[in-house]
């Protein structure tokens, strides 16, 4: 999944500058080209990542019509002087998770 958003990432000219993958949620913190809505980037990697995570273990290849990988919603924050904050916050998701064995893949 790590390799797979970096990628979706930089065929939009967008880069992820920090993640945390929880075992059902991900926290990003994604640098998007000024050309780009929010929304139209989140959009893009939700849909084209569930389309990765249907091929490689759904063994699906093509009709993804009414697949559901992700939820619908997201939560947004822009980042201007808080940066560190979200970092911070970000990379405490990890210590979190270290101590919840249940989420296990963590940084990217």
């Amino acid at each position: 999944m790590k390799s797979a958003l970096h990628e979706l990432a930089r065929q939009k000219g967008c880069q992820i500058v920090l993640g945390n993958l929880a075992g059902d949620h991900i926290h990003m913190l994604i640098s998007i080209a000024s050309k780009y809505k929010v929304s139209e980037i989140v959009g893009y990697l939700k849909g084209k990542s569930a389309i990765a995570v249907a091929r490689k273990f759904g063994g699906k290849v093509r009709n993804f019509n009414g697949e559901r990988f992700w939820a619908k919603g997201y939560a947004v924050s822009t980042v201007g002087f808080n940066k560190d904050q979200i970092v911070a916050y970000i990379k405490n998701q990890q210590k979190f998770d270290n101590e919840n064995p249940e989420n296990e893949d963590g940084n990217f």
